[in-house]
């Protein structure tokens, strides 16, 4: 817990407060606080601060006894018995009871009485007014803190992910020069490197593919795209490493099946599918891919006969750089980057991507995008 005080921010008659060090917005709130703190003789100007802030709040009288709450604080569990029920809290507000100074910490609360589950919570607290009331502004952090460390994590998984390839093509340049006079090691470890260049290469394409997903939003400028002529493309493209390991594709399109939005992004997509269930199909098996359209949604569905997917790792499977089996990523030439650019792609389009799979029986997954009826369209705009 880090702890701050002092006569920060802004005051009001007495009510110091501090809001917008952390790009806290202010906005209208509308609920019964506002009746309800009058009629306990609040000050008017607390009445309007509340109003507009974008936070949870708890307001404490002498004792620690807790006269009014905004509707969301039960979520954290902080009140029971109309006290508060937050040991580090109470040590907050008594610090500022104490020093008669705004004090603010950042803390980590249990989501609930089992689980490892937290609450990341910024908690500033100041006394108002002259009857000894403390205000209590609780900001929620969790989902701020969630997608810094995926952040950070991205950068590190970046740096793990090129440094394999990059080492190993430093190594073998190293055994070739030591093999300069042995022409069949030479073109052993030659070999190897082309192996690692190529996989360097996919990774760098990949991320680059994936920064432009997550950077360009693909219904601007929206053309409208033949979905099955996108599958049919995808399918010839792999045509080569299925017939290598016999693997039979078989498709089953749909009439009419149109899209609206960017023909590269939803290729990235329906192409990773397909390759992903082929490389992870045993040999002399059957890919299927099925078009189908329903409730004004495309899905495209992608039935492999593989290994499957453990159900731990189902919700994982979209997450960057994440793989069920390392080992097996590297003998495909996987990134660990494919299914997170069908999640980014699925969900620029506003639609979705989803996973069925069992143990030793295979995977299905269906990407779903809302279907475009460029006649019906020209009809509305007339």
């Amino acid at each position: 817990m880090s702890i701050s005080g002092g006569a920060r921010g802004g005051q009001c008659e007495g009510f110091s407060f501090h809001l917008y060090d952390r790009g806290v917005s202010m906005r209208w709130r509308k609920d019964e606080s506002s009746e309800q703190l009058r009629s306990l003789s609040i000050p008017d100007y607390l009445v309007s601060v509340l109003d507009v802030i974008d936070a949870e709040y708890l307001l404490l009288e002498p004792g620690e006894i807790v006269v009014k709450s905004s509707r969301e604080i039960e979520s954290f569990g902080l009140v029971r018995d109309n006290k508060l029920n937050s040991e580090q809290i109470l040590n907050l507000v008594r610090a500022v009871r104490r020093s008669n100074k705004y004090q603010e910490a950042t803390l980590e609360l249990p989501r609930g009485p089992v689980g490892a589950g937290t609450h990341d919570l910024l908690v500033r607290v100041s006394l108002v007014g002259t009857e000894g009331l403390a205000l209590v502004l609780i900001f929620d952090d969790s989902e701020y803190r969630r997608l810094d460390a995926v952040r950070r994590d991205f950068v590190a998984n970046i740096s793990h992910e090129l440094k394999t390839p990059i080492g190993a093509l430093s190594l073998l340049s190293e055994a070739v020069m030591g093999a300069s006079e042995d022409p069949e090691a030479v073109t052993k470890f030659a070999s190897r490197m082309q192996i690692e260049a190529r996989r360097l290469s996919d990774l760098v394409q990949e991320i680059i593919n994936l920064s432009r997903l997550q950077s360009d939003d693909p219904l601007v400028g929206a053309k409208s795209v033949d979905v099955t002529d996108l599958v049919s493309q995808a399918i010839d493209d792999s045509r080569l490493s299925a017939e290598a390991r016999k693997i039979s594709v078989q498709f089953t399109p749909a009439l009419h099946a149109q899209v609206l939005g960017d023909r590269t992004q939803l290729e990235m997509a329906i192409s990773n599918l397909i390759e992903n269930a082929i490389n992870y199909s045993p040999d002399a098996t059957q890919v299927s891919i099925t078009e189908k359209i329903e409730k004004n949604l495309i899905e495209i569905a992608v039935t492999d006969q593989g290994i499957g997917i453990p159900e731990k790792d189902l919700e994982r499977i979209f997450e960057r750089f994440y793989r069920v089996d390392p080992s097996r990523s590297r003998e495909t030439g996987g990134t660990g980057l494919g299914l997170s650019i069908v999640k980014h792609a699925a969900n620029n389009h506003g639609g979705e991507v989803t996973v069925f799979s069992r143990p030793n029986l295979g995977s299905t997954f269906t990407l779903r995008i809302p279907t475009y009826h460029e006649a019906d369209n020209q009809k509305e705009m007339q």
